[in-house]
């Protein structure tokens, strides 16, 4: 993302909201398939901007936090839910040197935290790897599937270059 060179703290906290409120908001907006056991949360997408700012790390998990406030959600998943985004982002910019990986720690923080709210906080029936399974699924999607279009998107437009 570009930064703004005369206030590069300050650019970087507006990146961080602007990356906060839309995983909100597209969080929000497609409620009818962004909670639940099989799961296909459109914001999830985001969770490939680590590998461009920073500033995605925070936004992201305050973005959850949110998210999960207005949807609803039982505070376990309010908690836990944000962990695992906040695992996923911390992850993914860690990865950012390589786009094929970057959706991996999502997925994976995700996959392994999400079946026990989904069990505990809202006594969702099934076994644990069932219940993982339906999570990564939908994980894949979001992270893989509309991540890799998100991050071939960026990377052609004017300004936004790979991560060095």
């Amino acid at each position: 993302m570009i930064m703004n060179t005369l206030n590069p703290k300050l650019s970087l906290i507006t990146h961080g909201a602007v990356i906060a409120a839309l995983y909100a908001a597209l969080t929000v907006v497609f409620a009818p398939i962004s909670f639940g056991m099989m799961q296909v949360r459109i914001a999830e997408v985001l969770t490939i901007l680590p590998m461009f700012t920073p500033a995605a790390v925070p936004g992201l998990f305050i973005g959850c936090i949110i998210a999960n406030l207005f949807g609803g959600a039982a505070v376990p998943d309010i908690i836990f839910g944000s962990i695992a985004t906040l695992i996923g982002a911390l992850g993914s910019r860690m990865l950012r040197k390589n786009r094929w990986l970057v959706p991996l720690p999502p997925i994976a923080a995700n996959t392994v935290i999400v079946p026990f709210v989904l069990r505990y906080a809202y006594g969702v029936e099934g076994a644990l790897p069932v219940l993982a399974m339906f999570v990564a699924a939908g994980e894949i999607i979001s992270c893989y599937l509309l991540g890799e279009l998100l991050i071939s998107g960026l990377l052609h437009m004017n300004g936004i270059k790979p991560p060095q």
